[in-house]
């Protein structure tokens, strides 16, 4: 037991690393804290919540996964060689995919919410 709460632990040092550390996750986490805050405002449905904390989870999530694949990169080699390039630019692909597939379902969901509010 004493294993799997120390587990936790590491893994809550890990999203403060992840935060204090990345320009780009502190900016996902802007942007889903406004978007949490339309939500309540909007009041979406429990169907549009679980598609938005969905869609929050897999950026951050991913970010963090980038984040971690940049430093073992940089860990394994400091050379400018074009695989570890490679690797990195997949790796940041794959945000920038999730990220604008989740403003996509953004407009989706909030486009109705804000149309009614006849701008």
């Amino acid at each position: 037991m004493k294993r799997f709460i120390q587990s936790f632990k590491y893994a809550i040092q890990g999203m403060r690393t992840s935060i204090a550390d990345q320009l780009n996750l502190k900016i996902h986490l802007a942007v889903a804290v406004a978007v949490v805050i339309a939500g309540f405002y909007f009041q979406i449905t429990a169907v549009e919540w679980s598609v938005v904390l969905l869609c929050i989870a897999l950026v951050i999530g991913l970010e963090m996964i980038n984040s971690a694949l940049e430093g073992l990169v940089d860990l394994v080699t400091r050379e400018r060689l074009p695989l570890a390039g490679k690797i990195k630019d997949i790796a940041a692909g794959a945000v920038l995919f999730v990220a604008l597939i989740s403003v996509a379902i953004g407009v989706i969901i909030f486009g109705k919410y804000i149309v009614q509010l006849n701008l």
